[in-house]
């Protein structure tokens, strides 16, 4: 009988083709870059973009990027529309499936592309765009492989003019998992947040969404056993799952079988509304990046997972150094329950991020943040949300920024807690043509280094900025998309973390071992 025999690397190999997930350490970091590990690039990378806005003066926005790169590997990259399911008001959460394109002849005509590729990539190092302005305009999910799959990003950007939730609404497309956590939601009265969960495998999801207040675990109704079919996507209001308002709350979306890509949106009746992505991995540190100066409000939810409480030391890393706002030296977090503090006038007009770490009264309890960032006040305000991010150990991208004559700008929040490190900052080339431009900045050690990114030469259209990790120690990273405003107006913006874009995964060499044979 012939036999094959699958060794550990090859073992390896095989799952971060499947998965596209890297484990991540810089360079020099976290275990042999030697002979005994080397680094391979992802195969295969899952994106999910949820609903953009029901909203019938909302435009959307489209930017898809891979970055250019040495691998001669043939591969595609595309995304494809999601049905919309519901949840039927039964107690045990049933999602049911609604299908569109029954309703009337305008959908029907509809249906006739609801299969059609969208964003398709022909080279790596050169973005395309689509835009919509559909009330129901679809999730989408959708694979890049091959040469495609490492770094493979999709920036949504929604422009929503009036009503609830105005504002610039942007999210860079997640891929699905089976946990993800959200500081910062609220079942308030001024606000409407609702839980996209969006399924884009072919078999089915359930999963459980777990609000937790100041006091505890909430008391949710319907949040338990929420099936979400296969290749659909589920919007859950929140205020339907707590007793009450609750102002501020940790959510905790987590799957009992299948994966899901979870998103929150949020939409506030005065001050307008935005995505709120999940939060890294809970760590002992958390790095919240990218705080405007001009903020006049900036509310910080943080929650400790498990029983053990976190004490935890309070500072904002700006341009010229570190500080610790004024009364808030210090947080205590109670184990499973969420604490938010209203930090006013924190930044006093310099760009700062929020660097939260163990206090050392109370061990290294990992916690979850995240900050609710207000500009403006009264009737002219704006909202973007900002949480705590893992570090860039290699590359990131932000895919959407606009090129010259735009009435967008772009700005990037680049923060070394501990050591000063060096990084690398590229254009890519536009939509509509143009090539690369490059730029080194330098970041000094408990300071955030603000710039505008480089434009590509020449060309038009949207293009994406990498940061690449070249010296030093860590660093995080933000984006801020701004709409340009009337005098007077404050302008609606939006602001993506920028992680690490995991193109590549750490594989452990080995070789055969013949004893597998023999029962040794």
């Amino acid at each position: 009988m012939n036999r094959t025999i699958l060794t550990v690397g090859g073992a390896v190999v095989a799952l971060a083709a499947v998965t596209g997930v890297a484990a991540v350490a810089a360079p020099g970091e976290g275990g042999d870059e030697g002979g005994s590990v080397a680094r391979k690039s992802v195969e295969r990378t899952t994106l999910v973009c949820p609903r953009p806005s029901d909203s019938e003066v909302a435009e959307s926005a489209y930017t898809a990027y891979s970055p250019e790169g040495a691998d001669s590997r043939k591969g595609t990259a595309e995304l494809r529309p999601l049905a919309l399911a519901e949840l039927d008001g039964s107690e045990d959460g049933k999602g049911k499936k609604k299908d569109d394109n029954d309703d009337n002849d305008d959908n029907k005509e509809k249906g006739k592309d609801a299969d059609k590729p969208v964003l398709p990539l022909t080279s790596p190092g050169t973005p395309v765009t689509s835009s919509t302005e559909r009330s129901d305009a679809p999730a989408l999910a959708g694979n890049a492989e091959g040469r495609f799959a490492p770094g493979w990003t999709v920036q949504q950007t929604t422009v929503v003019s009036a009503g609830a939730g105005r504002g610039l609404h942007g999210l860079a497309c997640t891929a699905p998992d089976t946990s993800f956590w959200f500081p910062g939601v609220s079942t308030s009265d001024e606000r409407q947040d609702y839980v996209h969960l969006t399924n884009p495998d072919d078999t089915g999801a359930v999963v459980d969404v777990e609000p937790y207040g100041k006091d505890g675990r909430e008391s949710a109704t319907g949040g338990e056993g929420i099936n979400v079919p296969p290749r659909t996507t589920v919007p859950v209001l929140l205020s339907a799952l707590t007793g009450g308002p609750v102002t501020n709350v940790a959510l905790h979306v987590v799957s009992r079988t299948g994966r899901v890509a979870a998103q929150v949106q949020a939409d506030d009746e005065k001050a307008g509304g935005d995505w709120l992505p999940p939060a890294g991995d809970a760590a002992p540190q958390a790095v919240l990046p990218g705080i405007p100066g001009d903020a006049t409000s900036v509310r910080l939810v943080v929650f400790a997972p498990g029983e053990e409480d976190a004490d935890l030391k309070v500072r904002l890393a700006g341009p010229s150094g570190t500080i610790t706002p004024a009364g808030f030296e210090t947080l205590h977090v109670k184990g499973g329950m969420t604490t938010a503090v209203d930090l006013k006038d924190l930044t006093k007009g310099e760009t700062g991020s929020l660097v939260l770490s163990p206090s050392g009264e109370g061990g290294e309890t990992p916690v979850v943040a995240a900050a609710r960032v207000t500009r403006g006040k009264g009737a002219k305000q704006e909202t973007a949300f900002i949480p705590s991010t893992p570090r860039i150990t290699e590359r990131a991208t932000a895919a959407d920024n606009r090129s010259s004559g735009s009435p967008f700008a772009s700005s990037l929040s680049l923060t070394a807690p501990g050591k000063g490190a060096k990084v690398k900052v590229t254009a890519s080339k536009g939509s509509g043509g143009g090539e690369p431009r490059s730029t080194t900045v330098q970041i000094k050690g408990g300071t955030t280094k603000t710039v505008t990114p480089p434009r590509p030469e020449g060309g038009s259209g949207a293009y994406a900025v990498t940061v690449e990790r070249v010296s030093g120690g860590e660093v995080f990273g933000a984006r801020t998309l701004s709409k340009k405003a009337k005098k007077g107006e404050v302008p609606m913006f939006t602001v993506q973390t920028l992680p690490d874009d995991r193109g590549t995964v750490r594989v452990p060499e080995s070789g055969e071992d013949l004893s597998v044979l023999t029962g040794d």
